[in-house]
């Protein structure tokens, strides 16, 4: 009686480990996923939008076969409150059939939003039928109740002493910085208070580098027509590179002066050489602002494309 009841264990042993065996051969794995890097939510990857104001968004997405499309929400929290009941999305199928994408977008917090704090998910849907979510946060402000709002309340540019370019108006449309030329900008950021620093350059276009923060600038590559700081502001101000004493109006510090083709450029405390990769050419230049308040973690940026003539 005992030999039997061992065979037949042994038996259902055996028929057990086969049929483990037959479903492990017919069962398929799950198709892969796409995969996400690299994400910036807000400038800075701050994790802030202003209502009605533009929001940077930038995701490094790749597909486990294709991409379908990439998709962001934002959508209310469990358990904050809201002055009404808001919710947005927006779809992005141009990437539709790639197999990896840069997904940099810049689009505006829309006007009838609501303040308060939101989940931000990120979806990126693949051609296999699978999805990558991935949830950040984001706190979304009034303007007149963010802790500071950057702006270029002014930013000039003058050539030879004659202006060049006047707050988005050129003076004369078309015409060049040529090289000697010797430029001026006077760049006003408003509305910042605490610490912060500003970066003026000029890129050649066709490195097709834009830097949006400062820690992006790649100075192999940028020319510093500009560069200074502030700090330990308590109230809100406006913070320029042109500035005079409120009682005499004698200037303390006045936006200095470049020469296009010069050999080194404004940066300090060290000017860098201007060759190698940005030497001068004759071509389309962006000339920009980039600004960041490194107290709030708040920045913005401004460009404008110059066209300049070396030979």
């Amino acid at each position: 009686m005992m030999r039997s009841t061992k065979i037949m264990a042994a038996v259902l042993l055996l028929m057990a480990t086969f049929s483990a065996c037959k479903k492990d051969k017919n069962e398929e794995p799950d198709p892969a996923k796409p995969t996400i890097d690299h994400i910036e939510v807000g400038l800075n990857n701050n994790e802030l939008g202003v209502i009605d104001k533009d929001f940077h968004f930038n995701a490094e997405v790749l597909a486990a076969t294709k991409i379908e499309n990439v998709q962001i929400k934002i959508m209310p929290r469990a358990g904050e409150t809201y002055s009404k009941a808001w919710k947005h999305e927006i779809t992005w199928d141009q990437y539709k059939d790639a197999k990896n994408a840069t997904v940099h977008k810049h689009f505006n917090i829309p006007a009838d939003a609501a303040e308060g704090k939101y989940d931000f998910f990120i979806i990126v849907n693949d051609q296999n039928g699978t999805k990558l979510e991935v949830k950040k946060s984001i706190t979304i402000y009034l303007a007149a109740n963010v802790p500071v709002n950057p702006n270029a309340g002014i930013f000039n540019i003058f050539a030879n002493d004659a202006r060049y370019f006047r707050n988005g108006q050129f003076t004369v449309a078309g015409t060049k910085l040529k090289k000697g030329d010797v430029i001026k900008s006077q760049v006003t950021i408003t509305d910042v208070k605490g610490d912060g620093k500003m970066y003026i350059l000029m890129i050649n276009k066709k490195h097709n580098h834009r830097p949006e923060s400062i820690d992006k600038i790649d100075f192999s590559k940028a020319i510093v027509y500009d560069v200074l700081e502030h700090k330990g502001w308590d109230k809100s101000d406006s913070f320029s590179n042109s500035t005079v004493d409120p009682v005499t109006f004698l200037p303390i510090r006045i936006f200095p002066a470049f020469t296009i083709g010069a050999n080194v450029d404004n940066n300090t405390p060290t000017a860098n050489p201007i060759n190698g990769a940005k030497a001068w050419e004759s071509g389309t230049y962006y000339f920009g602002v980039i600004y960041k308040n490194t107290t709030y973690n708040i920045g913005y940026f401004q460009y404008i494309e110059v066209p300049v003539a070396i030979n």
